[in-house]
């Protein structure tokens, strides 16, 4: 498939992928142009891939050589690879033979006679599945989760167009956007995304991140959820992309900076807050990816430097939610004379006009945008303190919190905001 450019709206409509498995056979089909000739013979077969072979003008994320070749010999021991083009169709057939005799190692290219209505592009079936995968194929749990992976990991090009059918179903993207306000309240605060962006660097790479707020705070029936852990914190967390790739999908651990460097722990309190970053680069060995394409490389000199400022926006809204949390009536009342809010993109946020970016004066380069977020009146809050048996606050830190080593200062706060909600209703 020709890259589509960086800026285009829909840069992937009309391209889709069909897949289609059950316990016997697994077939991915796609209309994206097919695999020109002279790239299957210098290196799509190949196991391996040398580097004067890259992709050096495309924003790519294949770098190793072995994607396609390690999926299909992990599914099954019998594969056919079909390219349909305008200038030259062929199939490769993987054997049995071949795959059990260590002496093969070339693999024949047979042209395919082309016709004028043929569909441009690559179909890879592949049977003799190995039994696990044909176990996993022939179970309907497994095609609820395989779909629900294929949205979350292709949310970004299914965003911008791309179609995806999984056994017929097709696959909807998980959108990711922030909530932004169109106008600042009277104080000149307002809900926004704290924005980083690096672009034009010597290295190549291009960098947009941005966390906040994806929904609006939780109803009193969620935050009940939420102390049960019932509440849903799917979308929560961070993303990483890398060239539309999404290579990690709402993580919630130190990988992405939750729980170190003075940043909290996740906890469902904080189930409003998502972040994306997105990596862009026409050399793919620039990227933070791991070899499986689904994780981030955590010892990338890039991706530590932006894990600063990933930490630095988690730190802003996390502090924001802690100090909402303990004023829950005011928040309702703000939230009520709110301005209008709207659900804005990643690279959209990174685009907008009215906000202020800063130079940033570090090796990584730059600019950033730090929200003035609102923030509750000031109250004159006075200390209330007593003590009960160790037994009891256990008791009620598992009933709040389905556990019972919660902090004697947590379990009273839940105390007393359950009763200031009981004097409301």
């Amino acid at each position: 498939m020709t890259q589509p450019a960086a800026d285009a709206v829909n840069p992937y409509e009309n391209y889709r992928a069909d897949i289609r498995f059950d316990e016997n056979s697994f077939t991915i089909t796609d209309n994206c142009g097919g695999i020109p000739f002279d790239v299957a013979e210098r290196s799509a077969f190949r196991l391996g891939r040398k580097e004067k072979d890259l992709d050096e003008d495309l924003p790519t994320v294949g770098l190793y050589g072995i994607g396609m070749k390690r999926a299909i010999f992990k599914m099954g021991t019998s594969a056919k690879v079909t390219s349909l083009r305008g200038d030259r169709s062929f199939s490769v057939e993987i054997t049995p033979e071949w795959m059990g005799n260590d002496d093969l190692w070339e693999l024949e290219m047979v042209d395919i006679t082309n016709r004028p209505d043929q569909v441009h592009g690559t179909t890879i079936h592949v049977e003799q599945l190995r039994p696990g995968i044909s176990r996993s194929f022939s179970q309907e749990e497994f095609l609820n989760e395989f779909l629900d992976d294929v949205r979350a990991y292709y949310s970004y090009i299914i965003e911008k167009g791309f179609t995806v059918t999984v056994n017929g179903k097709e696959a909807g993207a998980k959108k990711i956007g922030f909530l932004m306000e169109e106008k600042r309240d009277h104080a000149g605060q307002g809900i926004a995304p704290y924005v980083y962006r690096r672009q034009g660097q010597p290295d190549g790479v291009d960098v947009y991140l941005s966390v906040g707020l994806y929904r609006t705070s939780p109803t009193e029936e969620e935050e009940e959820q939420e102390l049960e852990g019932r509440a849903s914190t799917e979308n929560a967390g961070w993303t990483i992309i890398c060239n539309d790739r999404v290579v990690l999908y709402a993580d919630k651990t130190r990988l992405t900076g939750w729980g170190e460097a003075t940043v909290p722990a996740y906890h469902t309190q904080f189930v409003a807050i998502a972040g994306v970053v997105i990596f862009r680069s026409n050399d793919p060995s620039k990227l933070p990816l791991t070899t499986t394409k689904r994780g981030v490389d955590a010892n990338s000199e890039l991706y530590l430097q932006v894990k600063d400022f990933m930490r630095d926006g988690l730190k802003l809204f996390t502090n924001y939610t802690n100090r909402w949390k303990k004023r829950p009536t005011e928040r309702k009342e703000r939230e009520a004379q709110s301005p209008a809010l709207t659900t804005v993109l990643p690279e959209e946020v990174a685009k907008r006009s009215d906000l202020k970016f800063t130079a940033i004066r570090k090796t990584i380069g730059g600019e950033q945008s730090r929200p003035d977020l609102p923030a509750p009146q000031t109250f004159t809050d006075r200390w209330v303190r007593f003590s009960k048996p160790e037994s009891e606050i256990k008791l009620l830190s598992q009933e709040f919190f389905g556990t019972p080593d919660a902090k004697p200062s947590e379990v009273g706060e839940e105390c007393f905001a359950r009763a200031l909600r009981e004097l409301e209703v």
